[in-house]
């Protein structure tokens, strides 16, 4: 039953991915509108004074955010190229079904890119993303998808020692 458990919660990153990248997509300009707001560090009372100097480029903003999108969706695919392999190697032999986790795994770790790397250290440490209420709301939201998608990941990875279950 673990191993369907970690196909699972697997499938549940991987739809995170899929549901975020739709949303960007759908929502296209209101993004491209939230990522020019970060850029352009309004509202940085507190800390003035950053590394970067605002960016207002239309075609960085809008590079900017197709490098989320792509994240996103590659946390949807990647998650799920794990998903199905598990599944075809659930009742396999434990070497099998370990092998299997791999890209559930860089599924996982591609959360961690996009919601860590991306929002965390270069929107919230470089742009100060925490010094406006919008920013900041963002930055509560990538920290439950960092904080779910590390345990997955750890949860995926962790040995299985058990036997394949028998129909």
């Amino acid at each position: 039953m673990i191993r369907y458990l970690k196909i699972i919660l697997a499938a549940f990153v991987g739809l995170q991915g899929f549901f975020y990248f739709g949303e960007n997509i759908a929502n296209w300009q209101e993004a491209k509108g939230f990522v020019a707001y970060v850029f352009s560090m309004t509202g940085h009372e507190a800390y003035p004074n950053t590394l970067l100097p605002p960016i207002t480029s239309p075609a960085l903003v809008t590079a900017a955010l197709a490098v989320i999108v792509a994240g996103e969706f590659l946390v949807g695919a990647i998650s799920f190229i794990g998903v199905f392999n598990m599944l075809r190697a659930a009742n396999a032999p434990g070497p099998a079904f370990e092998a299997s986790k791999t890209f559930a795994i860089l599924g996982c770790g591609m959360a961690l890119i996009v919601w860590f790397g991306l929002f965390t250290v270069i929107g919230g440490a470089l742009f100060g993303m925490w010094q406006t209420q919008l920013g900041d709301a963002s930055l509560d939201g990538s920290l439950q998808y960092v904080l779910t998608s590390g345990l997955v990941m750890l949860f995926i990875a962790m040995k299985d020692d058990q036997a394949p279950l028998t129909r």
